[in-house]
């Protein structure tokens, strides 16, 4: 059985049991937070999450993930069977993943965690930002999904951090970038939570802040 370890609270957590619920891949969640303990060292390099137990050991980062679960499962068809179109969608998941979330997480400390981010910091953000958008714009289709008329794999990465984007500019810069770059992630998170598995990611992330919160 493969175990799924991490915390509802991640979004990449979130995106690989996106993919795992979406294919009907069987799985087994394990309650594991970030940290530096040797224990979880020994599992994940870094101390991050997600990451994968199988028979043949651990595996983390969460498109590495992804990846193996599409060769390991290649009935599934995960990504497209065209090698184009699998191609193009891995391209959006970079582009979600990396040019967008991974730029506005450096916001993420005030924006979400009561923390301080420096001026400087959201100067560059904002730059850079602008620009991701902009490229991502030129790639992005929403005809609904980011591929166009068929959910793909890019949708798993798209569903879960788009949100988190918009929110964490909305913050701290009081205007969301992706809605005022004409990105209409709302609609488009709505279009996606109409899958029952987008809808269990959601319920569990959605149970895991109740539980989280003190008495």
């Amino acid at each position: 059985m493969i175990k799924l370890c991490g915390f509802a609270l991640s979004n990449y957590y979130n995106k690989v049991k996106f993919v795992l619920l979406e294919h009907g891949i069987a799985f087994e969640e394990v309650a594991v937070l970030p940290s530096q303990d040797e224990a979880l060292l020994a599992h994940s390099p870094l101390g991050k999450v997600p990451y994968l137990q199988t028979e043949d050991g651990d595996l983390c980062e969460s498109q590495c993930i992804v990846e193996y679960l599409a060769a390991r499962f290649p009935d599934k068809a995960i990504f497209s069977a065209d090698p184009w179109e699998a191609a193009k969608e891995r391209e959006m998941i970079m582009f979600v993943d990396v040019h967008l979330e991974l730029t506005a997480r450096n916001l993420y400390k005030e924006a979400f965690f009561g923390g301080t981010v420096s001026d400087a910091t959201k100067g560059r953000v904002e730059k850079l930002l602008a620009h991701h958008i902009a490229g991502f714009k030129r790639l992005a289709k929403f005809g609904p999904y980011l591929r166009g008329e068929r959910f793909s794999v890019a949708d798993t990465a798209g569903y879960v951090s788009l949100p988190l984007v918009g929110m964490a500019t909305q913050t701290i810069y009081g205007r969301d970038f992706l809605l005022d770059a004409g990105v209409d992630w709302k609609s488009y998170v709505k279009a996606i939570n109409a899958r029952p598995a987008a809808q269990r990611v959601t319920e569990d992330r959605k149970a895991y802040i109740a539980a989280s919160r003190p008495a």
